[in-house]
């Protein structure tokens, strides 16, 4: 089936072929992820294909097009596309999930304290609407082996826990959780696992068929590198029922048969732009061209470099190692000297720091640690101090001077005097 309507280029590899600002050191990929011009080309003939006759493109092409963009998908994360919805990022996944599912007084929703804030929202907002309570777990940063993230989630299941959240990659402290592991003896207690694959797709090896979680939520406009506004939902064959989209529409009355409940009430949209979803086959196989041996040689190339990436930012500070590199992915953070301190003059050293980095043209996130966010939600004592965190991404367009250049600047706020 060719439906592709524009044609990507072989020579993605160099700087120029993404849409970024050239001004800019964008070593920040993680956050909202970055497009190649050329994805972008095949975006803009989708809609151009919608725009010219939106009537027969959203109300007769639209579900044969979004079949083939679910077994694309599909096929790049070892998935069957019955399985497969679409959403718009992996925010509204998590919430799909959350809040379709149904919890009673006195039950345990498990995430980790290294979730992000829109995650703990979704799970703290699910769990308030029934009374259930949650628990985090609080793995260890920095963190030695993959087992100390492992056995602090199995120590916080008890006979309570109907569902635990738990993150493929962090987000904050950019740890490669070992998610199937976790999964499979979660399972062995009785417990579902809905993983936070935000940062999974694209940057570490993911086969659902596999490991068989209940729920998957990833983004594709992060390390596929998709348009803004490409995600996916995984549901287990035997937990489809319980999911339904947060919008209701017309698939609730739709009784055709030669497609599952599931997908008929995911597909029935309202109108929207499609776009970003039908583009993703074209980001696999674009991305899959910017070096030759395609994905397996991107993830390996971008691992290396984030690993390379942290250990001469460490040196560069005088810090130690977050995490064993087993544990890292394409992204990788380091902690900054000094601290730890009081929540407010920690955010005034990233401000400051922070604005430096921007001036100097830099895009690189710098983060408190623990998260400030679990101490409005009274996960954290009193008087609690945190440490600093620079984040770096690595993908295609990044090479190591970057993070040199980088981490010279960092340095010069190392001396207390100097952050003012």
């Amino acid at each position: 089936m060719t439906t592709n309507p524009g044609q990507l280029g072989t020579a993605a590899s160099a700087a120029g072929e993404w849409a970024l600002d050239d001004t800019v050191t964008y070593l920040d990929h993680g956050s909202f992820g970055a497009c190649l011009n050329s994805i972008l080309a095949v975006q803009r003939g989708w809609r151009d294909k919608l725009e010219s006759e939106p009537s027969r493109f959203l109300g007769r092409d639209l579900a044969d097009l979004l079949d083939w963009t679910r077994s694309e998908i599909g096929a790049f994360i070892g998935a069957e596309a019955d399985d497969l919805v679409l959403v718009p990022n992996a925010t509204t996944g998590l919430n799909t999930v959350l809040r379709s599912l149904r919890f009673s007084h006195g039950d345990e929703i498990v995430a980790t304290d290294h979730a992000c804030n829109p995650t703990l929202n979704a799970v703290r907002f699910a769990a308030a609407q029934s009374s259930a309570r949650v628990v985090l777990a609080r793995i260890p940063f920095p963190t030695q082996t993959p087992d100390q993230a492992l056995d602090a989630i199995v120590a916080a299941i008890t006979p309570n826990t109907k569902l635990a959240v738990i993150e493929h990659v962090t987000s904050s402290t950019a740890l490669v959780l070992p998610i199937e592991r976790i999964v499979a003896a979660l399972a062995e207690r009785g417990v579902d696992v809905l993983v936070d694959g935000a940062h999974g797709p694209g940057m570490v090896p993911v086969a659902l068929r596999d490991f068989k979680p209940a729920y998957y939520v990833g983004d594709g406009h992060k390390w596929i590198c998709s348009p803004k506004g490409s995600a996916f939902v995984y549901v287990r064959r035997d937990r489809q029922a319980l999911i339904k989209p947060l919008a209701i529409s017309d698939g609730s009355s739709d009784n055709r048969v030669d497609r599952s409940k599931f997908r008929l009430e995911f597909d029935a949209y309202g109108t929207i732009d499609p776009s970003a979803w039908l583009t993703t086959p074209a980001a696999i196989d674009g991305m899959a061209e910017t070096v030759t041996g395609g994905w397996p040689v991107l993830a390996t190339r971008n691992r290396r470099l984030a690993t390379a990436a942290r250990k001469l930012v460490a040196d560069t500070l005088g810090t130690d190692s977050t995490a064993p590199d087993q544990m890292i992915g394409a992204m990788a953070s380091v902690v900054l000297p000094g601290g730890p301190w009081p929540l407010d003059e920690a955010m005034r050293r990233i401000e400051t720091i922070q604005r430096t980095l921007r001036l100097r043209r830099f895009a690189v996130p710098l983060l408190a640690w623990p998260s400030p966010w679990l101490m409005d939600s009274g996960d954290l004592e009193p008087g609690t101090e945190f440490g600093l965190l620079v984040r770096m991404s690595a993908q295609a367009y990044n090479h190591v001077g970057q993070y040199q250049k980088m981490a010279a600047v960092v340095a010069g706020f190392t001396a207390e005097s100097t952050v003012r």
